[in-house]
């Protein structure tokens, strides 16, 4: 658990010293802005809700994801530093939670600065507290599911832009799974639908924690965490 945590506050410092990561967050604050007082200025000032945010959020988490992990891995095996990672006694599953962690940190974040728009809904109306909340859970299950795939996609790698790529490739293609299945005819949609990315994440906009949505992220991080540190273990040999 001490390699993890000292690799997690590693990578959160190099997000921190790095400029990217406020151009990153400084643009997601500026995108989500955007959309919540366009969504509020278009259906009236009396719907007190952050959907327009969050309509937003759910895709950017997406991009943003692929942006913050595309560096984890492929830049320490470009500048030649992992080869010198894996040599001292950590476990490849240390650093692949570690790094995890780090990226985490980085999004909740971005997310915990967003708060201001409910913050100021709550000032000024009286919202609907339960769809907030459990939006902003999704949006972080949702984050960490995406993060875990861009650690794998980082980790196939040296180069960035094409860990970006793949990473984006992946989270969009299963996101629009659940557009596919809903066009697919009978059993054939629902399977595909149950893959989807964004086919449980409809319940928590709506103020519904369903353990099956809770679960299929959960289960997607762990999974892509474990195929990262099986990609590990595979360049080890190389």
């Amino acid at each position: 658990m001490k390699n993890i945590l000292v690799i997690a506050r590693k990578e959160l410092g190099t997000y921190l010293g790095s400029p990217m990561a406020y151009i990153v967050t400084a643009v997601f604050l500026a995108l989500t802005g955007t959309f919540f007082t366009t969504y509020l200025a278009g259906v009236g000032y009396g719907d007190t809700s952050i959907r327009g945010f969050v309509n937003a959020a759910r895709f950017l988490v997406l991009l943003f994801a692929a942006v913050l992990t595309m560096r984890l891995v492929s830049e320490e095996k470009k500048v030649g530093t992992w080869e010198l990672l894996l040599t001292v006694p950590v476990r490849d599953v240390e650093i692949v939670v570690g790094k995890f962690l780090g990226a985490l940190a980085m999004l909740t974040g971005m997310l915990m600065l967003t708060l201001y728009y409910p913050i100021m809904l709550m000032s000024f109306g009286d919202p609907d507290i339960g769809p907030m909340a459990t939006s902003y859970l999704g949006l972080f299950l949702l984050g960490g599911a995406c993060l875990a795939a861009g650690v794998f996609a980082s980790s196939v790698t040296a180069n960035q832009i094409v860990s970006a790529v793949v990473a984006g490739g992946i989270l969009f293609g299963l996101w629009f799974l659940g557009v596919l299945g809903g066009l697919a005819p009978g059993a054939i949609g629902d399977v595909l639908a149950l893959f989807s990315l964004s086919t449980y994440f409809a319940d928590f906009e709506r103020g519904i924690v369903d353990t099956r949505g809770v679960v299929y992220y959960v289960t997607f991080a762990l999974l892509f965490l474990y195929l990262s540190v099986r990609s590990i273990e595979v360049g080890r040999w190389r």
